[in-house]
């Protein structure tokens, strides 16, 4: 593994993430400020809704890419330039499909929205611009993917800054000048087309040899690309209908300014935890390497170390969310945004019990294993749409919202959390999962009562910034007691903490050294 590279990937990703982040909620605030909570709500949806059309993708792209990656070590150009050429072409297809399928939605936006009457807003123009600016990120996918199988991240980060940048100072000034969300989103697109231009820059400069020559992928490469593809395509659809439905369920049965609300706690989450995620992604190909071997032990002894370090981080950040979420809310998009405690409880536990599926789903992707578990995001879709529909109608107004989150929690635990580490061991490790079962439904278990604990101990404050204080240390406090209460009753998780704790000093004696 190429460390130096990995870690300018990791720097610049983290940094850029956490820029953007801070800008991004800077601009919803002013989305919702002056033009209003609506619209937000309706972002949310159409994202949800093209998400539902971008299962065309199949995951094409991620099986080609996969692919790509022996070819590049072996200096293989005629194999790498054969797979870009499929992949450009396909996705250029794929496009074409996705925007046909959006012009066909259209018509029936009106049903999508429980309060499309009191919309201020021309559902169809805002939508249709929404789509064009997803379908345009089709037209230069290839050539991104081709500079990120070459281990160089960081251009495609730092690409991505500087159009998001632009974006954002655009959106900004469309905002105080015009309040108009079509404005907005025609921002959006620029913004879209600046990444396509400097991508399409690149990438001519560093592979003209591939992007300019035609060469076809061979049968045996395409057998091994097809039989990805057939598992990679049933993990699409699944975690699509389970990430898109809820957002569709909640703005079609309650609203979308209730559904405005809640996107923006699952946004401030989602990418929060986008950012911690960013720390495991270099260590891929150092698993991937060790399943090839056929070093079981090794490999189980880095799960267990990574499932700790995910279980740690997971209890810190999650019970800090729940603790001032509240506070954050108010303070960057207004008082009046806030959700009840109910659901934010449920939030942050489904958010949690998502997370910690990290472990699991790290190894079985580096092990390339995702084949044996192929049917389980089909039942896992399934079954959500099933439950979310069911209760919504079932749970009373005020609390609908919970009961969609609530299917996807009840989806997780039975499901996933059973059939993903079943694969893993098996597959990877040649042992029974009955032992890590145990372990990571008590583990949830405990924390669950964490954030029971949390709801009679953080005080509600006038003051945001007072309450991301005082509730702030509570959430340490009470972190610091959870993960006492299995140190002392794991010794396993000792161990590991001990690692850790080693590394940390470790790196900070290099730093200072330095």
């Amino acid at each position: 593994m190429d460390k130096r590279r990995s870690i300018i990937n990791i720097s610049t990703s983290i940094v850029s993430h956490t820029v953007l982040l801070i800008i991004a909620i800077f601009v919803r605030c002013l989305l919702i400020q002056y033009i209003g909570n609506d619209v937000n709500g309706l972002s949310s949806l159409y994202t949800s809704i093209i998400g539902m059309l971008a299962v065309a993708e199949l995951g094409i792209g991620r099986a080609i890419v996969y692919s790509m990656y022996s070819p590049i070590v072996d200096g293989d150009q005629r194999a790498v330039t054969a797979l870009f050429n499929l992949y450009k072409k396909l996705y250029r297809i794929i496009g074409g499909i996705i925007f046909l399928g959006g012009l066909l939605v259209m018509p029936f936006l009106p049903h999508f929205i429980s309060d499309y009457e009191v919309l201020d807003v021309n559902v169809y123009i805002t939508y249709l611009l929404t789509l064009i600016s997803v379908v345009l990120t089709y037209l230069y996918s290839a050539k991104t993917s081709l500079i990120e199988a070459h281990k160089d991240n960081y251009i495609t980060t730092g690409i991505a800054t500087i159009a998001h940048l632009c974006r954002y100072a655009l959106q900004v000034a469309s905002i105080l000048i015009f309040r108009s969300f079509v404005a907005f989103l025609i921002c959006q697109i620029i913004g879209t087309v600046i990444i396509w231009i400097l991508t399409e820059i690149v990438a001519r400069k560093k592979y003209p040899d591939i992007i300019n020559t035609k060469e076809r992928v061979d049968e045996i490469t395409k057998k091994e690309i097809s039989k990805n593809v057939k598992a990679m395509v049933m993990h699409k659809v699944g975690t699509i209908m389970v990430q898109s439905v809820d957002s569709m369920i909640i703005s079609a049965f309650i609203g979308v300014v209730i559904l405005g609300k809640y996107s923006n706690y699952t946004y401030i989450a989602a990418t929060m935890v986008g950012i911690i995620t960013l720390f495991f992604t270099p260590v891929t190909s150092v698993i991937g390497h060790l399943c090839a071997e056929g070093n079981r032990d090794k490999s189980k002894g880095y799960f267990d170390y990574f499932y700790c370090l995910n279980y740690v981080l997971g209890v810190v950040f999650f019970l800090g969310y729940y603790a001032v979420i509240d506070s954050v809310v108010a303070l960057f998009f207004g008082p009046g945004l806030s959700v009840s405690h109910a659901i934010a409880f449920i939030i942050t536990l489904n958010q949690f019990i998502q997370y910690m599926r990290n472990a699991s789903l790290l190894f079985r992707n580096a092990s390339g294993t995702f084949y044996y578990d192929r049917w389980k995001p089909i039942a896992e879709g399934v079954v959500n749409l099933i439950l979310s529909l069911l209760f919504v109608m079932v749970f009373p107004e005020e609390l609908q919202v919970v009961g969609v989150i609530i299917a996807t929690i009840i989806t997780n635990l039975l499901i996933c959390d059973a059939v993903e580490p079943f694969v893993v061991f098996k597959y990877v490790f040649g042992q029974k999962p009955g032992k890590f079962y145990i372990k990571n439904y008590s583990y949830i278990a405990l924390f669950t009562l964490a954030l029971i604990l949390m709801t009679y101990l953080i005080r509600p404050v006038s003051s945001p910034i007072t309450g991301i204080i005082l509730n702030g240390f509570i959430s340490i406090s009470v972190s610091l007691i959870t993960l006492g209460i299995v140190a002392i009753v794991d010794k396993a998780f000792r161990a590991e903490v001990c690692i850790m704790g080693r590394k940390v000093l470790e790196w900070s004696g290099r730093v200072r050294r330095r």
